[in-house]
């Protein structure tokens, strides 16, 4: 039977995901183009090769097209610390270590001395650290390490998780010094087995069978739950992650169809079992404002009943929880294509939430990049979210906590626009304030994570990771910028960055990114004022951009020729490179921002 691709990637515990592989990864590969290219270097303590594989269709599926390094088997630590020429050349983008409680060297015997047991904790810790800090000197990428499964037997039965001599009490300190070597080093990512082969059920996870027959471990049927956890974080750390839910009202925030059995008759709260489930799970999709992701609801509802049932006095969520909220009765469809653009939020941006599998299906068909979980009974629709990973956190900034209010605020600043009928009066009327300076420790990951989620306003949709931010930050030959906007609405954050390359007398502009909360809001050209100030500082005389087009940034493709640079080249694919004289005449291009207290502009 033809099995969707999506059915197969969305239940990994499908093993029909290893055998279809061929066809699946087929099928992707021809299903877009605007792959984000990534290399992907694997040092793993167990075979690998189908753990590299379904890595990679789980990539695919978030538009990541990888090419693999993979050491040999168990070659992990040699890779690592040696002299490799071959992973030099592959030049990583980001290194995955597949190692689990199979690669502990050592573990303790019920003779040692619980200085002895320590000792042995810190030099297996030192083993692993210092192949970290050797590969980042190296590669200067990001570093994903598994932490380790609980082991597959006890010796001391339940006291092997408190005594120091107990393979399960080992396992748990070592973890623990991985958690902490990740929160003192941001460039290093946890895959966290301890949890996964808890969630999939330890004895199969660990079968020995695999181990001794094939020397896989986990067990192979476990591979795509692995692989879909170590593809998340890697999405994540490129921007891929999911901004917002768009989610439905009957039967899925709530039990029942509030126009039918009205707000009384609805399940919701602790009176009964299932609403009890309802709760939790709006109490679920809550909790997500804390991560900046935006709630937004779409239903085929009148809006007053949508209201009513949001109000709901044993609910979690409130209708100010709620960024949009569209009830009425237009196809989703259309709904979440209107919502899209009064975000600015491309499609696959959105999860959408429905118990319904037939509006489903029309979402999957009509509005392609829409991440759909499918939905079975109630008490599992925190899995289906929960497992896809959908808002993978790698970082999380300021910013992310901010974003809830920040749309709010812009949804203020659309009601203050329509009191006046000159665009200019009305950006006036916002009292804006910008910060642009060169980049600075503080805005380090907020940096790297706005290149790496900025598409629509991305003129060469360049990626950086946080060390290429700093290593850019830290060469003389660059003018890096960050810009800073707040209005009497509110603080919108690191909103653009742009990075400039001096060769003579020529600045390069190699990244000019903008968020698109602020289109329109003339932040562009205060970038661009500043820009040009501080070059001629720098005795240049010449600015040269450049436009790389992708199926996302046709926005931006004629930017530069609205800031006043003259095309010059242009190839058959629509890569242009734009000049501007600065040497006389340059006039600030806006005035309606004041930007750095008003400092050092004209």
């Amino acid at each position: 039977m033809h099995v969707p691709v999506w059915q197969l990637l969305d239940n990994p515990g499908d093993t029909r995901i290893l055998s279809q592989r061929k066809r699946i990864r087929r099928e992707l590969l021809t299903s877009r183009t605007d792959w984000l290219d990534k290399r992907v270097g694997i040092l793993g303590g167990s075979t690998t090769h189908d753990i590299r594989d379904m890595i990679e269709l789980f990539l695919l599926s978030h538009a990541i097209r990888p090419s693999f390094y993979e050491s040999e088997y168990a070659q992990y630590w040699q890779d690592a610390m040696f002299p490799n020429a071959e992973l030099e050349t592959f030049k990583p983008d980001v290194i995955f270590i597949h190692t689990t409680s199979r690669n502990i060297e050592r573990w303790p015997e019920l003779s040692d001395s619980a200085d002895d047991v320590e000792a042995l904790i810190e030099r297996e810790f030192a083993r692993f650290s210092s192949m970290w800090d050797k590969l980042h000197d190296a590669y200067a990428c990001p570093i994903i390490q598994n932490n380790f499964e609980q082991p597959y037997w006890r010796l001391l039965g339940n006291k092997d998780a408190s005594d120091p001599h107990g393979r399960a009490y080992i396992a748990l300190r070592l973890n623990l010094l991985f958690a902490r070597y990740a929160r003192q080093h941001d460039y290093f990512y946890i895959n966290d087995i301890n949890w996964l082969s808890a969630d999939y059920g330890l004895s199969k996870w660990s079968d020995p069978f695999h181990w001794h027959m094939y020397k896989s471990h986990p067990a192979i049927p476990a591979i795509p739950a692995l692989a879909r956890s170590v593809a998340n974080i890697i999405k994540s750390i490129y921007g891929k992650n999911k901004k917002a839910f768009a989610l439905d009202l009957d039967n899925t925030l709530w039990g029942g169809v509030i126009g039918d059995d009205g707000v009384e008759g609805v399940a919701v709260g602790q009176e009964t079992s299932m609403g009890q489930v309802y709760s939790e799970f709006q109490s679920y999709i809550k909790a997500h404002r804390q991560l900046g992701v935006l709630l937004n609801v779409i239903s085929k509802n009148d809006a007053p009943n949508a209201i009513a049932g949001l109000e709901h006095p044993e609910g979690t969520l409130k209708p100010d929880d709620f960024i949009l909220i569209k009830a009425n009765w237009e196809p989703k469809s259309r709904n979440l294509i209107d919502m899209g653009h009064d975000l600015n939020l491309l499609p696959e941006s959105f999860v959408f939430v429905d118990d319904n599998p037939a509006e489903r299906e029309i979402i999957r068909q009509q509005v392609p990049g829409v991440a759909i979980p499918e939905l079975e009974t109630p008490e599992t629709y925190i899995r289906a979210i929960d497992r896809a990973g959908y808002f993978e956190v790698t970082t999380l900034t300021r910013d992310d906590a901010n974003r809830d209010a920040m749309y709010k605020d812009n949804a203020a600043r659309s009601r203050q626009q329509t009191l006046f009928t000159d665009y200019t009066q009305y950006l006036r009327s916002l009292e804006m304030t910008a910060v642009i300076r060169p980049f600075e420790p503080v805005y380090i990951q907020r940096i790297a994570q706005l290149t790496n989620k900025s598409n629509q306003f991305n003129l060469t949709t360049k990626r950086y990771s946080s060390q290429d931010i700093e290593s850019a930050a830290a060469d003389p030959a660059n003018i890096t910028l960050y810009g800073k906007l707040q209005d009497k609405f509110g603080d919108n954050g690191v909103v653009s960055v742009v990075v400039g390359r001096q060769e003579n007398t020529a600045l390069h502009i190699v990244l000019w990114l903008m968020s698109c909360r602020v289109l329109k809001r003339d932040m562009e050209f205060a970038m661009m004022d500043e820009l040009v100030r501080l070059a001629k500082t720098r005795g240049v005389d010449t600015l040269v951009g450049y436009y790389y087009p992708t199926a996302k940034n046709a926005m931006v493709k004629e930017f530069y020729g609205k800031q006043g640079f003259t095309k010059t080249e242009e190839d058959e694919d629509g890569n242009a490179v734009w000049r501007l004289d600065i040497r006389d005449g340059y006039v600030n291009r806006q005035d309606v921002i004041t930007v750095n207290g008003g400092e050092g502009h004209a």
